[in-house]
């Protein structure tokens, strides 16, 4: 018997996050491993009146790719993957592993080949999705609602140091589901988050700073900040928007030093620490996996861009777990991400790569927005925020 937890997640990805109409056209993918919530949300989509189409993966096979693919291979763009992309209606991911670290001795040069093979299908899938969030700016693009989540597997709970049991409560607690209506919760967090979206769009400069070195302006002049609730992510709770990388100072200047080791298609780096000088990475240091960040870096001409600048704000995740998608999250620091930008934010940097990496605001950090500190210690302090 299923877990009845999955069956409310399956519900509010359905009919809260992407919202299924009669008659469209849903891709469902992830692997087998999270076949009970695959289930869930095939039947919460089929009640809703949707055509899933589901992509059931085996994570052993995309090991076999990276490790027997030649150079073509790598860099091959499927176009059944490429037209998929281009008429499904919305997107559900479900992100579970058997095993989180069954890259970490891949060559880093060949994942690179391969992340920058999905390029042409991730701006396609970009553009759509800005569609979805703001269509009067993308006339004549037929609009993507996506949202991805995480199905706790025994080696996510094994990389967060909790027991399955202690993660799967930590996971179903961090998007509320442990509530009985989940996205009623989400909608009053969407509204208290607008108030930090309110301040911040219209804004220029933001300043972000901590105790252990971190001392990075990004310039977000005629960016406009989005606010996430459960749309895109779930469990979500940020805001975010992405650097003017076409002012005249670059958009991005100053050193980031990131607080917790950066995770990327299963491949920890340590002590992570970049230097930007007008919008692209200049120097780049990591304590464990620099080679790997470099070819990150170096995999096509956007990936040394930032593409996004967040804002952490789920209070109800206050601990780091190896997973981008609860650490990005947590309440009281804000994340980075090199790479591809979200094109609704008005950044159209594009790549192959988007890696979100996390810096911790809580002990000694500020946010400083034209002049005002208007976050500190991991807590907002500007006038109209209603507290944590």
């Amino acid at each position: 018997m299923r877990d009845q937890r999955l069956d409310k997640l399956a519900d509010v990805l359905v009919n809260y996050s992407v919202k299924v109409q009669p008659g469209q056209l849903i891709r469902i993918n992830g692997d087998q491993v999270g076949a009970d919530l695959l289930e869930a949300i095939y039947e919460a989509v089929l009640k809703a009146g949707g055509h899933p189409l589901l992509r059931c993966g085996v994570e052993s096979c995309q090991d076999i790719f990276l490790q027997c693919a030649d150079e073509d291979q790598l860099q091959y763009v499927n176009p059944v993957n490429v037209a998929e992309v281009e008429h499904i209606d919305a997107s559900i991911g479900l992100w579970a592993d058997n095993n989180t670290k069954s890259a970490t001795r891949v060559d880093p040069k060949r994942s690179g080949l391969a992340s920058s093979a999905r390029k042409p299908i991730f701006e396609t899938f970009m553009k759509r999705a800005a569609a979805a969030e703001f269509p009067d700016q993308y006339p004549g693009v037929k609009p993507l609602k996506w949202v991805g989540t995480l199905y706790p597997t025994q080696a996510s709970a094994q990389d967060a140091e909790r027991s399955l049991r202690e993660y799967e409560d930590f996971v179903f607690k961090a998007g509320y589901l442990d509530h009985d209506n989940p996205a009623e919760i989400w909608e009053q967090i969407r509204e208290k988050q607008q108030r930090v979206v309110d301040y911040l769009n219209g804004k220029s400069l933001i300043h972000f700073q901590t105790t252990s070195g971190t001392d990075l302006t990004v310039n977000v002049d005629g960016m406009t900040w989005i606010n996430c609730a459960g749309e895109s992510n779930f469990p979500d709770g940020e805001v975010f928007t992405g650097p003017n990388l076409k002012h005249a100072d670059g958009g991005v200047n100053g050193v980031v030093k990131y607080t917790f080791p950066a995770v990327h298609n299963g491949r920890e780096v340590h002590d992570i620490e970049l230097t930007f000088e007008a919008g692209r990475v200049v120097d780049a240091k990591a304590s464990k996996g620099l080679d790997f960040l470099i070819a990150m870096l170096d995999q096509d001409e956007g990936a040394r861009s930032l593409g996004e600048i967040a804002v952490g704000t789920n209070y109800q995740v206050t601990e780091y777990t190896k997973n981008t998608l609860f650490d990005e999250k947590i309440g009281g620091t804000f994340h980075a991400a090199v790479g591809a930008g979200y094109p609704e934010t008005g950044n159209d940097n594009q790549s192959g790569l988007h890696w979100d990496m996390v810096c911790d605001l809580r002990t000694g950090g500020t946010i400083t927005v034209d002049g005002e500190v208007i976050s500190r210690d991991g807590k907002f302090v500007f006038d109209g925020w209603p507290g944590n």
